[in-house]
């Protein structure tokens, strides 16, 4: 036993009755998946549902061979709570974003001259992919086969695509409401924007929007 260990496990037994429920709540938040800040995620402030200068853009991206390596609400919340703190990181301002066993979506403004989309995704993919083996004990395994991401510059596109990330559980067969599925930003979406910016996005249809979604995901 290292000697570290040893001199904490000295410290907890010194510690009063009274404190132990404290240290108990310090450890069960050390357990919460990467990304997850007391338990719920580190969530975006409200969209701002215009174009920026700077760069707009929607992304997608795979598992390996479509493979459901995220599947259950444990993992899920790991790929959600990473990609939203990894988000304020890198200063992107979500819009929209939905996060499923074997892909995910997300619309997001550059606030920086120095677009930083490219360094997000590989730090976003290199933390996720080895949290996921970590939980899995399989080092070492390939997590992440690719991304597309798209530059939006006409308002009618940028809107459609947000409704189309908000709505995708829905899409996909997962719930019947779009706020009914945790993983995703409809019920954030819904909670802080205005209800005629409610209104307005979810008017916009989805059918006619091209993205890169043959994935079939499960819960």
């Amino acid at each position: 036993m290292s000697d570290l260990r040893t001199r904490l496990i000295e410290r907890l037994c010194r510690l009063p009755e009274g404190q132990l429920p404290e240290v108990q709540q310090l450890l069960d938040r050390l357990d919460q998946p990467v990304g997850l800040i007391g338990g719920r995620p580190d969530w975006p402030h409200a969209p701002t549902h215009r174009l920026s200068d700077l760069g707009t853009f929607v992304v997608t991206a795979a598992t390996v061979n479509k493979e459901h390596l995220f599947r259950g609400a444990e993992r899920l919340s790991l790929l959600e709570g990473e990609l939203l703190r990894l988000a304020r990181q890198y200063e992107l301002a979500l819009e929209a974003w939905a996060v499923f066993s074997n892909h995910y979506h997300f619309v997001a403004h550059t606030t920086t001259a120095d677009n930083p989309l490219t360094r997000f995704l590989s730090h976003l993919h290199t933390a996720t992919a080895a949290e996921l083996n970590r939980l899995d004990g399989t080092p070492g395994r390939p997590v992440w086969f690719n991304y597309w991401d798209t530059r939006l510059t006409f308002e009618k596109s940028y809107l459609a695509r947000l409704n189309y990330v908000h709505q995708n559980a829905v899409k996909h067969g997962l719930v019947a409401q779009a706020s009914e599925y945790p993983w995703c930003s409809a019920a954030w979406f819904e909670r802080c924007a205005t209800r005629s910016q409610v209104q307005t996005i979810y008017s916009f249809k989805i059918d006619r929007v091209h993205l890169d979604d043959d994935y079939a995901p499960v819960v």
